[in-house]
């Protein structure tokens, strides 16, 4: 047996049945189960360690303290950050994207500035930038997609110019797993000096990441999609960038002093980090994040890759399948994405999905919050499978065969 197989005992939840079936869970995507560890971290802290963290000078107070900023540092490792002072704490890839479009905002931009995104974003890498753009009187410039599913980067070298301040681009799509060449976006970008965030919200999960060799200046992602809890995520940022950006929201945590007719601001990463913040919940996901780095996230790569390279195949031969994206194997080990996308002509995405479910399987369905990626490839929305490292091929049998008695119904 695999040796990612053999941790599906590690989550309960693939043992229950959905309507007298065995559970078939792919939508990882969306999010992702919990391994029992996890889960125990979490009921542990609230039962023996539970006590606001950093203003108290009794005993659960500091433990639970010195569990928060241990958190800190594993996710600084897991990324290979170079100081804990370039992670900071939210509620996951979108207030990660939140806080930086304000802050990065009210440092550096201004009326006839430009922000670059990619026709691949999800909302939470589309709409903060508009915002922006509508309170500072910008331009958002958007990256085309090819008909192969990867970006235009002839276009998107085009569009850099002196008034671009900043470039975001998801490294794995949502919707198409498709894996865009950040390295070579980024390397772009600096050549004209313009940082770049880089949304990983599924990379993370699926693939080694390291900030230092990308040479990102953001790096954002969710704790839910990597085995961790929900209401946790990380936004990572060059620390001599975060420097220079106010802060996000007010409160405690994050003010040196304060009076009435002046506030001073926290260090690194405090300034950010207003108000308690969910010290359970981040380390419930250095939790998760020791168990698959235990696991090896190049293992957990080439496992997942070759399971999706499994279903791609089977799903292709199935009669007026049409799956958008995928095959992109830009990362060794096989497909460089984790979800696949598809239709069935003649069958509504949302039929599709309603009917597998009622034999076990959970697929997502819609438009997966990329409606501009939608457009553009003149759907209304995909039926996505996405694979974790829990998922077998018997389960991608069963989807197919799902698939396939579905279509008999029609």
């Amino acid at each position: 047996m695999c040796p990612m197989q053999m941790n599906r005992e590690d989550f309960p939840i693939l043992g229950r049945e959905v309507y007298g079936r065995p559970l078939v869970y792919l939508d990882n995507a969306a999010t992702t189960q919990k391994p029992r560890c996890v889960v125990e971290a979490i009921s542990e802290e609230y039962y023996n360690v539970n006590a606001n963290v950093h203003r108290g000078v009794h005993f659960l107070s500091q433990q639970a303290t010195e569990l928060h900023e241990a958190s800190r540092e594993t996710v600084r490792s897991f990324i290979n950050a170079r100081s804990t002072s370039e992670i900071i704490f939210t509620r996951g890839t979108t207030e990660s994207i939140n806080l930086l479009a304000f802050s990065f905002g009210e440092a550096f931009c201004h009326e006839g500035d430009e922000i670059i995104v990619t026709e691949m974003e999800h909302h939470s890498n589309i709409v903060p930038w508009q915002m922006l753009c509508q309170r500072r009187g910008m331009k958002l410039r958007v990256v085309p997609m090819l008909d192969d599913y990867t970006l235009d980067l002839a276009t998107y070298r085009s569009l850099l110019n002196e008034r671009t301040r900043l470039v975001c681009v998801t490294h794995v799509s949502n919707v198409l797993g498709t894996v865009n060449p950040v390295r070579e976006i980024i390397a772009e970008a600096h050549a004209h000096d313009i940082p770049v965030l880089v949304d990983g919200a599924q990379s993370a999960p699926h693939i080694a990441v390291d900030v230092q060799q990308l040479d990102c200046d953001f790096f954002a992602f969710s704790g839910h999609k990597i085995y961790g809890p929900t209401g946790v995520g990380v936004l990572y940022g060059r620390e001599r960038l975060l420097d220079q950006l106010p802060p996000y929201q007010g409160g405690g945590e994050m003010i040196r002093n304060v009076s009435f007719e002046r506030t001073t601001y926290n260090d690194l990463p405090y300034r950010f980090e207003a108000g308690t913040p969910d010290y359970v919940g981040t380390h419930a996901l250095a939790v998760a994040l020791d168990y698959v780095t235990a696991l090896g996230m190049d293992h957990i790569h080439a496992y997942e890759s070759q399971l999706a390279s499994y279903a791609y195949e089977q799903l292709s031969q199935i009669e007026n399948l049409v799956i958008y994206g995928g095959g992109n194997s830009s990362l060794s080990g096989g497909m460089a994405g984790s979800a696949i996308s598809f239709n069935i002509r003649g069958i509504h995405h949302l039929d599709l999905g309603t009917l597998l479910d009622r034999l076990g399987i959970a697929v997502r369905t819609g438009h997966h919050c990329a409606e501009p990626l939608m457009r553009r490839l003149g759907i209304e929305g995909t039926v996505r499978a996405s694979f974790a490292l829990y998922n077998t091929r018997d389960e991608v049998d069963a989807l197919v065969a799902g698939i396939q008695r579905v279509v008999r119904m029609f």
